[in-house]
């Protein structure tokens, strides 16, 4: 069994976003680390990249922060390597296109798979041009995640069929962002998903409290959070570690909560 695939074997998984860098290297170590001790069961970890056309204005303010700090590409490959001395849970990258291709693909996702990287969420790639990149994921069996909406409507059973980790759906349309409301149409998108594969399924964008969290849980396998973890960032700075620690344990137990 895949690393990917042991997150969601023991119930309804958390996965928090955190962006690399923001503050700084040391602070996203720690709250990575807290996250785990606090029952994350898969992380997001985003490279900082200039223009992030899917973040809203928290996530896109972090990146600046992290880019204003000077963070690189490769700081951030060293900090996972840094975190797999003693982090067993999967981790992921979410990044632009432009950033894989400037470091090189094949070098980007071979790095990815020599220091423990699972799998490479690319959110402004679509479907149709995956090739650019499957056949090195493929190579390095690094999982290419497939993201769908609401309005994917007759492309996401075909999405689905060829997904591979986890597949990413957005819970509504628009950017990154904590919101009161979602589609009402994701459980009629897991049940197509369902038709095709088992691929575990995640909902992620706007869902920011534990009442939100236990709403998407008993829908999918999963529940993703970015902006809310990355706004305690925001706020707290280098003391954030220990409040993004109790908000996943927040978070989880309300995951933890729904059946099946």
């Amino acid at each position: 069994m895949s690393r990917i695939a042991s997150a969601f074997a023991k119930g309804k998984a958390f996965i928090p976003f955190i962006t690399c860098g923001d503050p700084d290297i040391k602070t996203t170590a720690a709250c990575v680390r807290e996250a785990v001790r606090n029952g994350a069961d898969l992380i997001e970890l985003g490279i900082p990249f200039s223009d992030p056309t899917a973040e809203g204005p928290v996530i896109q303010g972090a990146n600046i922060r992290a880019l204003s700090g000077g963070i690189k590409t490769k700081d951030v490959f060293e900090l996972v390597k840094d975190l797999r001395k003693d982090v067993t849970i999967p981790l992921v990258f979410m990044t632009y296109a432009n950033v894989v291709f400037s470091y090189g693909s094949e070098k980007f996702i071979r790095t990815c798979s020599e220091i423990g990287i699972d799998g490479l969420i690319i959110p402004d790639i679509p479907y149709e041009e995956k090739e650019e990149f499957l056949p090195f994921c493929e190579k390095y069996d690094v999982d290419l995640i497939s993201m769908v909406a609401p309005t994917s409507e007759e492309r996401v059973a075909m999405i689905a069929k060829e997904a591979k980790g986890f597949i990413y759906i957005v819970s509504s349309l628009g950017v990154t962002g904590m919101r009161s409301s979602f589609s009402s149409d994701l459980s009629a998108v897991v049940a197509k998903i369902r038709e095709v594969t088992d691929v575990p399924c995640a909902i992620g964008f706007g869902i920011s409290n534990p009442e939100q969290a236990g709403k998407m849980a008993s829908v999918a396998d999963g529940v993703i959070v970015g902006s809310a973890v990355v706004k305690i960032l925001e706020e707290k700075g280098v003391d954030a570690p220990v409040c993004i620690g109790a908000f996943v344990k927040e978070m989880k137990d309300a995951c933890m909560e729904v059946k099946g």
